[in-house]
């Protein structure tokens, strides 16, 4: 397989088995990148627990200081006046039955799904649709709530989800190319910080055993964890 110049030049900067401090990380993504649109800067974190069991699952939701750098289409399932709370947040699609109609019919052009606990019934059905897309509201990362306010604001906030992967592996965006690198290192350490809150007690060892940082079409950049205050833990 061909490699391009652009790319050639791309890996050429990133020396092959070195850990970047985070600082340096954010700064060569940036330098890295040479698409001629926004990449989006993406983090990989390699937990060292085990998804199989139960009690080493990690999932939740953070929102990033400084957005993601994407506007998110918003759909809330919601009646009466929870419903009008909703369109006052700013969501864009909100419904109820009319709306698990649709979506059964195949409409899915929206990035972030809320219900408040009584529409669960209803958007249940709907698991199917949503569950593999990763669309699916579930209370754990307060998608499921009564406080549609709060939950919509958020997530047009930047607010993102993450789960960990089979292989033990996050996978989430923390902003764009065009972010400044003060602005990616914050949004950086919201992620890492939040995991390391979601630490199970059940896992053993080191914690974060690796971290990658690239954007859309550049390459990864491995990052020093003890550069990162309280990421790494034995």
């Amino acid at each position: 397989m061909k490699t391009g110049k652009k790319r050639r030049a791309s890996l050429e900067k990133v020396q092959h088995g070195h850990r970047y401090s985070l600082q340096e990380a954010c700064q060569l993504v940036k330098e890295a990148s040479f698409a001629k649109f926004d990449e989006t800067v993406d983090l990989a974190v390699r937990l060292g627990v085990n998804p199989k069991h139960a009690d080493q699952m990690v999932r939740g939701a953070v929102v990033l200081p400084h957005g993601t750098g994407s506007t998110k289409r918003v759909l809330v399932f919601a009646k009466g006046e929870k419903a009008q709370e909703a369109e006052a947040a700013g969501a864009d699609f909100v419904g109820s039955d009319d709306l698990v109609a649709k979506i059964n019919d195949g409409w899915l052009d929206f990035d972030t799904v809320i219900a408040t606990p009584d529409m669960m019934g209803q958007v249940g059905r709907l698991g199917r649709v949503l569950g593999p897309r990763g669309l699916m509201p579930n209370p754990k990362v307060g998608t499921v709530t009564f406080d549609v306010t709060k939950a919509v604001s958020e997530a047009k906030a930047g607010k993102i989800e993450f789960r960990v992967e089979r292989a033990g592996i996050v996978h989430a965006p923390i902003g764009k190319v065009s972010f400044e690198q003060a602005q990616l290192e914050a949004n950086t350490r919201a992620l890492l910080d939040t995991l390391v809150r979601l630490k199970p007690a059940s896992a053993k060892g080191v914690y974060m055993k690796s971290i990658t940082m690239s954007s859309t079409m550049g390459p990864g950049i491995r990052i020093e964890p003890g550069s990162i205050s309280g990421a790494v833990e034995a």
